[in-house]
């Protein structure tokens, strides 16, 4: 991640924060995730393999992005120590948040398909439907 989007994302996940479009804690990040009502998922690059794998593993599962970020970023954007993971609610927040991290590759959750014509959504598109 670039220096320019790295401070880009943190501003704007301060943003999310006091819009209260986000939820914090590893239990409620997946409750969100797995009630379909987070649009991505940013996780400390530091957090336990464990962790990793448990939100790895609810994000593909429930087709939601997932994003390591640098060490201690979640927490300085929230003002909140020691947090690691932060689920964003879906809306407006979330796609343009998504947009500052369309270059960044995902970790889960996102079809990697090179000849998929949608790789927001594995079902928007006739073509993919076969239609």
């Amino acid at each position: 991640m670039t220096d320019t989007t790295l401070e880009r994302v943190r501003g704007f996940l301060g943003l999310c924060g006091r819009a209260g479009q986000t939820v914090l804690g590893q239990d409620a990040c997946v409750e969100a995730v797995r009630g379909e009502t987070a649009a991505l998922v940013l996780i400390d690059e530091s957090s336990s393999p464990t962790t990793r794998k448990r939100f790895y593993d609810s994000c593909t599962t429930h087709c939601v992005p997932l994003y390591s970020v640098p060490q201690g970023m979640i927490a300085q954007a929230l003002g909140r120590n020691g947090r690691m993971t932060v689920a964003i609610k879906r809306g407006r927040m979330a796609r343009q948040l998504l947009t500052l991290l369309a270059e960044e590759k995902s970790l889960a959750g996102m079809d990697t398909d090179p000849n998929d014509p949608d790789p927001q959504s594995r079902f928007s598109s006739a073509n993919h439907a076969g239609v």
